[in-house]
């Protein structure tokens, strides 16, 4: 049987379509990284700008003056230290940007003006104690990372499509059969199909992860995700946790949705007889959630939130509480993750069994 896996995972890895799905999401996992690392804009308040590295450099000092917890008089000094120096002209002061911390804080603390808005961290943020560092970097790359992970689902699919649909028409699996029999051999294609696409995830979040480590250093993986800049305030995760749990729970949810979409295209691979079938099915479920009028705050969400396409964009699933508890809420997707790759191996070697029969 171990020998069956191997080879049904050297058939999925061996394709030339495989390979250009493959090096396409690495290449983008690695290029959004740097692409959002070039685009990234800094102004120190006293003269000194930059962008790209320079950028990151001078935000990592600003971040490193205030570092630890954010109490009232660091948010007052931060008031202070970037106050505007020019008429406005009616712009909201809180929407300003000139580096992540100034922007963190003038979104939560700041009037129209750029002045304290008389607010307390307390008033703010509850009584949870909120670490302060620099943080923007790993948040950028969670951000890209939803886009990598979409992205990689899809390669997944095209990877698992062609695995039972592809043998239909062919005399190699004829032959395995009639050696190993009809259920071992489908069985060996399901758990072969499964196995690829985890080690298929692991590549690509590790290239993820590593390519930030590269650009931005493990600064600010402790510190937490509230106090952020304006981009990740509205619509974001409401609930404190660090940017290194964020991005656990992420790649958790990645490998959630890996799993279940693997469980799909098994299923479909296996009852439709020519690949491209298989494959624009299930492309098209795949993005189906996207299109349903269904509201966030509705408790049918709740339900397609554990859908792959979900998984990958984590932000509305993890946002979702239970009992004051978003985590909690979440992490149901592993569960749902593990019967929905086991339907789909049950199903779909049963359809292919029963077509080697015929």
């Amino acid at each position: 049987m171990k020998k069956l896996i191997q080879f049904e995972m050297k058939k999925i890895f061996a394709k030339r379509l495989t390979h250009a799905a493959v090096a396409a999401v690495l290449l983008l996992a690695v290029g959004l990284e740097f692409s959002s690392y070039q685009n990234m804009y800094a102004f120190d308040g006293e003269g000194r700008e930059g962008r790209g590295r320079q950028a990151v450099e001078i935000d990592k000092g600003i971040a490193e003056k205030y570092a630890g917890t954010l109490t009232d008089e660091k948010v007052r000094q931060i008031m202070e230290d970037f106050k505007p120096a020019q008429d406005l002209h009616g712009m909201n002061a809180a929407y300003i940007y000139q580096n992540a911390t100034q922007s963190s804080a003038f979104r939560r603390f700041s009037d129209l003006e750029g002045n304290w808005n008389g607010r307390s961290v307390s008033d703010v943020f509850g009584h949870e104690t909120i670490k302060i560092g620099y943080t923007y970097g790993w948040l950028r790359t969670s951000q890209d990372m939803v886009k990598v992970f979409i992205f990689l689902q899809l390669v997944i699919i095209i990877m698992l499509a062609p695995v039972f649909s592809g043998e239909y028409g062919g005399v190699d699996n004829i032959i395995l059969t009639s050696r190993y029999g009809r259920t071992k051999c489908a069985a060996a294609k399901a758990i072969g199909s499964v196995l690829a696409s985890l080690a298929v995830t692991t590549v690509v979040s590790a290239a993820s992860i590593a390519s930030a480590l590269i650009l931005y250093g493990s600064n600010g993986l402790d510190c937490s995700i509230l106090f952020a800049p304006t981009e990740f305030v509205d619509g974001y995760i409401p609930f404190n946790i660090t940017c290194g749990a964020l991005l656990k729970y992420q790649i958790l949810l990645a490998f959630s949705g890996t799993v279940s979409v693997t469980g799909i295209t098994l299923i479909l691979s296996a009852i439709c007889k020519n690949q491209m079938t298989a494959l624009a099915v299930s492309a098209a479920l795949y993005f189906l959630p996207a299109v349903l009028p269904v509201p966030e705050n509705s408790a049918l969400f709740k339900l397609i939130a554990f859908l792959p396409l979900y998984n990958a964009q984590f932000v509305s699933l993890m946002s979702i509480s239970q009992m004051g508890n978003g985590l909690l809420y979440s992490l149901w997707a592993v569960p749902v993750a593990a019967v929905a790759v086991s339907v789909g191996i049950v199903v779909s070697c049963r359809v292919f069994a029963r077509h080697q029969v015929l």
